[in-house]
């Protein structure tokens, strides 16, 4: 019995030694996971800032490069793009799928801003439209201005109801916008010249838009980094024809989300307000306005965008005439009811 009894003891201290060192096991474990988590953190992962934008600035490859720059002097973010239309762009970051908008259809992201859904609009670039179409130019377009080229178009459409004369993107963007702006513009209703049997609809993208006007030898309305990049890299034939029309002007604005919108819409509680302020900064310094100038000028003879900025403030004429006419809302790049801060983006008016 006294043997069994010192046997016993024994074996309870042992399974008490054992459990401690479990125990204590546990706890360094813990700690490790713990710490290499916080490291993790704060040394490797990388915030995301999502970006939906329009084609035009992606399919040129514009934004690839203002990704890789920006990326490199901000190791801890993950910029991610979404590329879409104007208006499928804008309705992402209504549905809080997007931080930041860079878009071009001032008509648009002034709803967007009175909807209660963005802040801290800022024109950072501009380019124009081209109305582009094949070489032997059949509707005799070239060298007219843009409403005199539509009529033309027009003309010989109605002539020759039996062919495809004009492709339209059709997709609720910047581009489609402007297309539907200039129509008017002509002086027609837009609802009869979509119904016209010569009109196509796209409803795509502009690099697609581009290769199907150029299969049907048609023309459309494209902007001129898109066309420029596609025709330079051999994808298309097609001529621009009617070109730096001041009513062709084309311009780009970046837009933050409201990290919170009016309680009667989506509540945007995951927003990263404060990096897509960051972006915004980053697109109007003087080394990006640069960058995006001089995009296009060794690979097609001359620059697809310009950055916006200097114009504006040094009120550059014509453009910045132009540019305030085309893109201003009530007379601002910005209207103050719609900034958060930030004023020092707006010291030159």
């Amino acid at each position: 019995m006294h043997s069994g009894t010192i046997y016993t003891a024994k074996h309870n201290g042992g399974e008490m030694t054992l459990w401690k060192k479990l125990i204590i096991t546990a706890i360094i474990a813990t700690i490790v996971i713990i710490a290499g988590t916080v490291i993790y953190y704060r040394y490797f992962a990388k915030r995301r800032l999502i970006i939906s934008t329009t084609t035009s600035l992606y399919d040129t490859g514009l934004l690839d490069l203002i990704e890789k720059d920006y990326e490199s002097k901000h190791n801890d973010i993950d910029i991610q793009i979404i590329a879409a239309g104007t208006g499928i762009a804008i309705q992402h970051a209504k549905s809080g799928d997007a931080d930041l908008i860079l878009v071009h259809s001032p008509s648009m992201e002034k709803t967007f801003l009175e909807e209660g859904y963005g802040v801290n609009r800022k024109i950072f670039a501009y380019n124009f439209f081209t109305i582009v179409g094949p070489q032997s130019d059949p509707a005799g377009i070239s060298g007219k201005n843009a409403t005199e080229a539509l009529k033309s178009i027009v003309a010989y459409g109605d002539s020759h109801p039996n062919i495809i004369l004009w492709v339209s993107r059709w997709d609720n963007s910047g581009t489609h916008s402007k297309e539907q702006a200039l129509w008017k513009a002509a002086g027609y209703n837009y609802t009869v010249i979509f119904n016209k049997p010569w009109y196509a609809k796209a409803g795509s993208g502009m690099g697609d838009t581009l290769q199907l006007t150029d299969q049907k030898s048609a023309y459309t309305l494209s902007d001129v980094g898109t066309y420029l990049k596609f025709y330079k890299d051999g994808v298309i034939s097609l001529k621009a024809l009617i070109t730096e029309d001041t009513s062709l002007l084309n311009v780009y604005s970046a837009i933050a989300v409201k990290p919170s919108v009016p309680a009667n819409k989506t509540v945007h509680e995951q927003i990263n307000f404060k990096d897509a302020m960051d972006f915004i900064q980053y697109l109007v310094s003087p080394e990006t306005q640069q960058l995006i100038t001089n995009y296009g000028k060794d690979a097609y003879g001359q620059s697809l965008f310009f950055g916006a900025v200097d114009p504006l403030r040094n009120n550059e004429q014509p453009i910045a005439g132009w540019i305030k006419a085309y893109a201003y809302i009530n007379g601002y790049e910005c209207p103050p009811q719609y900034r958060s801060d930030y004023e020092e983006l707006y010291t030159y008016g």
